[in-house]
């Protein structure tokens, strides 16, 4: 009986978090669409400003770094199959906010950098997106 009830509290547990991220997603996306983004590719900028900020450097400040992440990288932080995250990529590359080239150490991987565009456009978002993120996970 004792087992039963601890499963149950789990699964209700997992079934919280689950709604959770799906009021927060559609959130996001709610805010982020008036800029044409949805909270995934926002999620694609915002790994790439954090992996490619200098130390000490704020973002929005100063030119794009020049470093580059592998897809594979972004791959591992953000939830979408590797197909998705493909087609992700040539939308944010077709709008011009991010750039892919062969990588140099291992020519079968891909490197994506952000451009000034893309890097604009996640300055001015960034708010809307933490804001957003506040709201929803105040009471989570």
């Amino acid at each position: 009986m004792a087992a039963e009830t601890a499963a149950s509290r789990l699964a209700d547990q997992w079934r919280d978090i689950l709604s959770v991220h799906a009021r927060t997603m559609c959130e996001i996306d709610r805010e982020l669409h008036p800029h044409g983004l949805g909270a995934s590719d926002f999620e694609v900028l915002d790994i790439l400003v954090s992996s490619t900020s200098a130390p000490g450097q704020r973002a929005g400040t100063g030119p794009v770094p020049a470093e580059q992440c592998r897809v594979q990288t972004i791959a591992d932080r953000i939830h979408l199959s590797q197909s998705a995250l493909s087609r992700l990529l040539g939308r944010l590359e077709k709008e011009g906010l991010v750039e892919r080239s062969a990588c140099q150490e291992d020519r079968r991987g891909v490197r994506v950098a952000l451009t000034r565009k893309g890097h604009d456009l996640h300055s001015r978002v960034l708010p809307l997106q933490r804001a957003a993120l506040a709201r929803m996970l105040a009471d989570a």
